[in-house]
C-alpha cells in the first residue's frame, strides 16, 4: 500500500516537515480511510500501473496528489464520462471513479445513470456524508429528513423532498454487476468496506462489469461533532435511510474485450468515411519564428465581436498547414458583454493544453480584454488593439510590439461592422506571419462556399487588415 501513495505529498509547503506527510482532510473524515482501502486493493491486486484514479469536484477534488497511478481531474459531476473515456480508448486501464454525494447524485446524476446503464467494467466509490462538505455544508441529496444545513437551517422537511438512496438506484439498472452499501463507524463495517472495495475492482480486472460501492461517511465538520460522535450519528441516524449490505451481486462471465484501440489517422479517417484528400499547404512548414514549438494566441472581445469565429479559422488554418492546432472558446455569462475569449494553440508536435495564460499574441476588440489580458503576453510578444474603440492603452511590457488599428471603422467603410473581426484576421496575419496569407483566403472561402454572396466582402476585409498594419510601418509623410 505504501508504493500506491506518493511518499510525500506536495499540495503544502512544497511537501516538506509534516504538511508533506498530511492530506488536507478534516480530522474524523471518512475520505482517509477510503483511500486506504482503495490502495491496498490495488497494491494487493497488482494494478497500481494500469490504474487511472478520476477525481470529483468536492471533499476528494485534490486526491491525486496521494495516489501514485493515473489521474484525472473531472470537471463537477462529469467523472463518469471521463472514465469511460479512459477504458474504451485504454481497454487495459483500471478505471475507478471516486466521488462524492453532491458530485455524482445532484449535478453529475446523468452521468452514473447513463454509464451504470453501460455497464462497462469501472469501479465506482461513492462517498455519502449526507451534507456538501467542501461548499459550506449546504443541503445534499443525501442529505437526511430533518437534518440542518446551511440551506435547511429547521432540517430537510417534505418541502425539500428525501433523500436519494443511489445503491439502490443503481442496482435497478440492467448493467451493474455489483452493488453494495457499506460504512465505516466501527472495525467491523471497515472490514466489510474493505472487502467490497476489493471486490469492486477485481470483477473491473476480470472484466465482469461495472461495480458501484456506496460508503457511509463521517463529516464531524459539517455535523459540529467530535469523530467518536460523528461515527455514532452515521450508525443511529443513517442507517435508518441508507441500511447497508449488498444490495447486487451477479455472477457475469468475462465479456469486455475491445482489443487494442488504434489512434493511426488513416485508420481512423478510414472508419468515418473521411474524404481521401489533403488540404493545400501555402506555407513552408511551423512557423518557428514566433516559437520553437508551440505558439499560443488568444483572440477577445465582446460577445459579438467575432472573436471565437476568427480563431477556429485561424485554427483549421494551421491544421491545413501540417500543424498541430486547437482552440477553446470561453463563453461564460460574458457572452452578452464584457470580455469572451478563445485561446488557440499551434504546435510543432503535439498540443499539451489548450489554454493560452501567456499568449505569443493577443488580439483584442475592447478596452476590457486590452486590460485584462494585455499585461499577460510574453516578453517579445505582439498585441493588436482596436483603435476605433480602445482609447487608452494600458502599461505594458516594453518588449512587446503593440500596435492599434482601427478594426471597427474599416468595418464599417466596407459598409459591414460585422466584418470587423475578418479585418483583425488579416492583420493578425501581417503582423505575425505565422501563415500566408493564402492560408487564411482559403478557409475563408471555404467557410463562405454555401453563402458565396457575403464572399467578397470578407475577402476584402481581410486584405484590408493586412495593409492596415503594413501602413503602420510606414512613416508619416512618406
Amino acid at each position: 500500500m505504501d508504493n500506491v501513495f506518493y511518499t510525500r505529498f506536495e499540495r503544502h509547503a512544497h511537501a516538506e516537515g509534516l504538511k508533506g506527510l498530511s492530506t488536507h482532510y478534516c480530522p474524523g473524515c471518512g475520505h482517509g480511510l477510503v483511500h486506504k482501502f482503495m490502495a491496498e486493493a490495488i497494491e494487493e491486486l497488482g494494478v497500481q500501473d494500469r490504474v487511472v484514479a478520476i477525481s470529483p469536484v468536492g471533499c476528494a477534488v485534490f486526491m491525486y496528489y496521494y495516489f501514485d497511478v493515473g489521474n484525472s481531474q473531472a470537471a463537477h459531476g462529469r467523472a463518469p464520462a471521463v472514465g469511460i473515456g479512459h477504458k474504451v480508448a485504454n481497454p487495459n486501464s483500471i478505471v475507478i471513479s471516486y466521488q462524492g454525494d453532491g458530485d455524482l447524485a445532484s449535478i453529475g446524476l446523468a452521468e452514473i445513470m447513463q454509464a451504470a446503464q453501460l455497464g462497462l467494467p469501472m469501479t465506482f466509490i461513492f462517498v455519502n456524508n449526507a451534507i456538501y462538505g467542501m461548499t459550506g455544508g449546504q443541503m445534499a441529496p443525501t442529505t437526511l429528513p430533518g437534518q440542518t444545513t446551511t440551506t435547511t437551517p429547521k432540517g430537510r422537511g417534505r418541502l425539500e423532498g428525501g433523500p436519494l438512496r443511489m445503491a439502490e438506484v443503481i442496482a435497478q439498472l440492467d448493467a451493474p454487476v455489483y452493488v453494495e452499501r457499506v460504512a465505516l463507524f466501527d472495525n467491523k463495517q471497515r472490514h466489510r468496506a474493505a472487502a467490497a472495495i476489493k471486490k469492486a475492482v477485481r470483477l473491473q480486472v476480470e472484466n465482469r462489469g461495472l461495480s458501484f460501492v456506496e460508503v457511509l461517511s463521517e463529516c464531524p465538520t459539517h455535523l459540529k461533532l467530535t469523530p467518536i460522535e460523528a461515527e455514532q450519528w452515521v450508525k443511529e441516524q443513517m442507517l435508518p435511510y441508507f441500511p447497508l449490505g449488498v444490495k447486487k451481486d451477479e455472477t457475469v462471465e468475462p465479456w469486455f474485450d475491445l482489443g487494442t484501440p488504434t489512434f493511426d489517422p488513416e485508420a481512423v479517417l478510414a472508419a468515418i468515411g473521411a474524404p481521401r484528400t489533403t488540404a493545400p499547404r501555402f506555407g513552408s512548414g511551423f512557423p518557428a519564428h514566433l516559437d520553437p514549438e508551440d505558439v499560443a494566441i488568444k483572440f477577445a472581445g465582446s460577445g459579438g465581436d467575432g472573436a471565437q469565429t476568427i480563431a477556429s479559422l485561424a485554427n483549421r488554418a494551421a491544421i491545413n498547414e501540417g500543424c498541430d492546432s486547437t482552440y477553446i472558446p470561453s463563453y461564460g455569462p460574458e457572452s452578452r458583454g464584457g470580455t469572451s475569449y478563445a485561446d488557440l494553440h499551434v504546435a510543432r508536435g503535439e498540443v499539451l493544453s489548450p489554454a493560452a495564460p501567456e499568449p505569443h499574441v493577443l488580439v483584442a476588440f475592447n478596452p476590457q480584454s486590452l486590460a485584462k489580458f494585455g499585461p499577460k503576453v510574453r516578453s517579445g510578444g505582439i498585441i493588436l488593439y482596436d483603435t476605433s474603440v480602445v482609447l487608452e492603452v494600458p502599461p505594458l511590457d516594453p518588449t512587446v510590439q503593440v500596435v492599434g488599428i482601427p478594426f471597427t471603422q474599416i468595418a464599417l467603410d466596407l459598409g459591414a461592422v460585422r466584418v470587423k473581426n475578418i479585418v483583425a484576421l488579416g492583420a493578425f496575419q501581417a503582423a505575425t506571419g505565422i501563415f500566408p496569407a493564402e492560408s487564411f483566403l482559403t478557409v475563408i472561402r471555404e467557410a463562405f462556399e454555401h453563402n458565396c454572396a457575403l464572399l467578397p466582402l470578407n475577402e476584402e476585409a481581410f486584405t484590408w487588415g493586412g495593409r492596415a498594419f503594413e501602413q503602420t510601418k510606414t512613416p508619416a509623410g512618406t
